[in-house]
């Protein structure tokens, strides 16, 4: 298991983590150890501190926000609000997100697979539409399927957002290495019909961390090349609400694997848990409070379903510490 290194993060002294505006360290855990920066490896300080590179053209030096749009009938939090392509259109503006994350299958709790020709059917459209109404917001597709995002791709995506972490499909590293498009691997343990199952790990974040070390070095070999890649730990993916918080709280650690960090924890049970809000649409406050900690933590995208008010507060956490609100226009 690999050796874990988990940055102590502040917004005052210290190497800057991930390439961040605002988030440093000045010290890392390692096991029970607290170290000084300067006794790391030049090569661990540099992939724990060095900036991330672009993603779609845009910078990773603050948060970036990811909106999501959902066109499925039975997705957790959003299933059915969308029943038309202008529907969709229209959210995909009122998102005013950095990113839009599209997908056309649930991945929640015991949700079923769905055919590629239904999946491909209900994206296709909406990303096509949504290029033909001038809006030019980089797109995720968010698939397990190598068809689906191949289609996606054709009709305006930009990159891929695999929750298997190319473990579904065999064809979709090789899809992503022949398009040249980035990708995102998540940590799942099991498929969404069984992942909450009593999910059980003895070091949740270890755990994690091996498998998208593995994932990463997959990918790789397939000739995706590491500036392409984002990772992604997964929260609420065959986890418990303790496993979740654990992820949470030592996220830093995922610095050390290099690329970018997205973190997408919207809405999810844990959330309605602890903030004793049971409808998934009640869960803002607490998603809020989750997507401030990403960030503080130097999570470079956030994946949510309130892009607006995220933004806004992602604003007034970079002012409150001296980084500026956030660029205009970019």
């Amino acid at each position: 298991m690999t050796a874990m290194i988990v940055p102590i993060a502040n917004t005052g002294a210290g190497a800057v983590l991930g390439g961040s505006r605002v988030v440093r360290f000045a010290a890392v855990r390692r096991g029970p150890d607290v170290l000084e920066i300067d006794r790391l490896d030049p090569v661990t300080l540099d992939r724990l501190s060095a900036p991330r590179p672009a993603l779609c053209g845009l910078t990773l030096d603050r948060p970036r926000v990811m909106g999501i749009l959902n066109v499925t009938p039975d997705s957790f939090s959003d299933g059915g609000d969308l029943e038309s392509v202008a529907a969709a259109v229209a959210r995909a503006r009122a998102l005013a997100a950095d990113f839009l994350d599209i997908g056309g299958e649930s991945t929640r709790p015991g949700a079923m697979p769905v055919p590629e020709a239904e999946e491909r059917a209900r994206v296709v459209p909406v990303i096509e539409a949504i290029r033909a109404a001038g809006i030019a917001t980089p797109i995720s597709i968010d698939t397990r399927k190598a068809s689906v995002a191949a289609a996606a791709l054709d009709a305006g995506a930009d990159l891929v957002n695999d929750v298997s972490a190319g473990t579904y499909d065999g064809a979709m590293f090789s899809l992503v290495a022949e398009r040249g498009v980035p990708i995102c691997l998540m940590h799942a343990r099991g498929d969404p019909q069984t992942m909450q199952d009593d999910p059980c790990y003895d070091d949740v974040v270890a755990e994690v961390l091996d498998h998208l070390a593995t994932r990463l070095a997959a990918a790789e070999a397939a000739g995706i090349p590491r500036d392409r890649i984002v990772i992604d730990p997964g929260i609420g993916f065959g986890k418990t609400q303790e496993h979740n918080l654990a992820l949470l709280r030592d996220l830093a650690a995922f610095h050390a694997l290099g690329p970018p960090l997205l973190v997408g924890a919207s809405r999810k049970r844990f959330i309605g848990t602890i903030g004793r809000a049971d409808a998934p649409k009640d869960r803002l406050g607490g998603s809020l409070a989750v997507a401030l900690h990403a960030a503080l933590q130097g999570a470079h995208l956030l994946r949510v379903h309130d892009s607006v008010a995220t933004t806004q507060a992602l604003r007034l956490m970079l002012a409150m510490n001296g980084a500026g609100a956030s660029d205009e226009g970019d």
